[in-house]
């Protein structure tokens, strides 16, 4: 099946309209994609994996930051902000594997380094690149051929 974001185009309006507003929350590209990036490996999603990565290394991100992505909670690469919106990516991602998926502990630490408007930011950036992994998932998009490079 065709991505249904080409099959229903009124429907990306919204989640540009998100984007958009995502954008001018106040958080660090690196950290908008970084979160991107993690959530997408947790669903699975190679096309998003894919063009989340190609941002990075165009944005200049090092290797070890992009590669310790994966591992983030061991890895060296991350301040302590970058770790509090990759936990909140793993809790907001894995909602369904705990009674609490964001415990107050872990809000704290993102409060602590974010404010309202840069916490919005991030939790409508980590819903909005759930909704693409799951759309892209269901249809099988490719990571070498995506379809809003073809279009």
């Amino acid at each position: 099946m065709a991505n249904p974001a080409q099959i229903l185009p009124d429907s990306f309006k919204g989640i540009g309209h998100l984007m958009a507003a995502v954008s001018k929350g106040g958080l660090p590209v690196a950290t908008l994609e970084l979160v991107a990036l993690r959530a997408s490996q947790l669903n699975g999603c190679s096309a998003c994996v894919q063009s989340h990565l190609e941002t990075l290394q165009n944005s200049g991100e090092s290797v070890d930051r992009i590669v310790g992505v994966s591992a983030w909670g061991e890895s060296p690469y991350f301040d302590e902000a970058e770790r509090a919106a990759l936990a909140l990516t793993d809790a907001l991602t894995r909602l369904a594997d705990s009674h609490d998926a964001v415990p107050d502990e872990l809000w704290r630490e993102v409060t602590k380094h974010y404010d309202e408007k840069q916490v919005s930011a991030l939790i409508l950036q980590i819903s909005t690149i759930n909704l693409f992994n799951r759309i892209n998932v269901t249809v099988r998009e490719r990571a070498d051929q995506p379809s809003w490079k073809q279009a």
